[in-house]
């Protein structure tokens, strides 16, 4: 079988063409595939169309290429306190397709396995099936571009609406362990849209904070199979390292007056 591992970041990456579609693994700033990210900002593809449940936020993730206005079409299920991408959809300068998280999922998850669309119940009696939805304003804060209406038909006594499964030109994600032919684990929350993005890109493209040698990773543990794996880099250890957090809420540990009396 094919040695899937690549030299480096860069070299993963290089062949992404401006206007390519990218579907990007993660969940707000867990378990996204940060260093293939910054490979790309590095690479310089533009007007991409970017998959993803959301864009990051300030100077993480996806915000990177966000920020660098590298990304002309989001197809994602929240905005979240990232303040540019608010500002760049409200001002025009981005086309939005929000769609239910459990909705993107399985349209990723469709895509690949080939099927072209699903009906659902998610999004009836909404903009989500009857149209109308901006996925584009105008400078002046007109809306250029809307969602079409979607077929509605009823299966069981409930209204369903069509959805299309989503295939992308290329994927990113991040696995905890790879092994050589790109069969994939995946680490707690990280196996929750790695795997359908995964799935979904054309050509797949991995960072794995440790790659191991055919055999080592035991059947059981396979998350996903190296079928739909292209490339595999890996982290240094510092790379792999770098987890950053989206929000720290703490709160103060309770104090123990030790002068109290009994």
């Amino acid at each position: 079988m094919i040695d899937k591992v690549v030299s480096s970041a860069a070299e993963a990456v290089a062949d992404i063409p401006d206007g390519a579609s990218l579907a990007v693994g993660g969940f707000g700033v867990c378990g996204i595939p940060s260093t293939l990210i910054r490979a790309l900002v590095d690479q310089g593809a533009r007007n991409l169309t970017v998959v993803s449940n959301n864009l990051g936020i300030d100077d993480m993730g996806l915000a990177l290429l966000l920020t660098d206005h590298r990304i002309e079409r989001a197809i994602c299920s929240y905005i979240g306190d990232n303040a540019e991408f608010a500002r760049q959809y409200m001002a025009g300068e981005l086309t939005l397709e929000l769609t239910p998280q459990g909705t993107l999922a399985e349209r990723l998850r469709a895509g690949g396995a080939g099927v072209g669309a699903f009906f659902t119940p998610a999004g009836v009696g909404t903009w989500i099936a009857d149209g109308g939805m901006p996925w584009r304003y105008a400078p002046d804060g007109t809306v250029a571009l809307s969602s079409p209406p979607k077929e509605v038909r009823t299966f069981g006594g409930e209204e369903m609406v069509l959805e299309e499964g989503i295939a992308t030109d290329y994927a990113i994600v991040r696995a905890q362990v790879a092994d050589r032919h790109g069969n994939l684990r995946f680490h707690a929350a990280a196996r929750n849209f790695n795997p359908p993005c995964a799935t979904a890109g054309r050509i797949t493209i991995v960072e794995a904070e440790r790659v191991v040698e055919p055999g080592e990773l035991a059947a059981d543990d396979v998350h996903l199979s190296g079928i739909y794996v292209q490339r595999v880099y890996q982290l240094t250890p510092e790379e792999a390292s770098y987890k950053p957090m989206e929000l720290i809420a703490t709160r103060p540990r309770p104090t123990t007056d030790t002068n109290e009396e009994a």
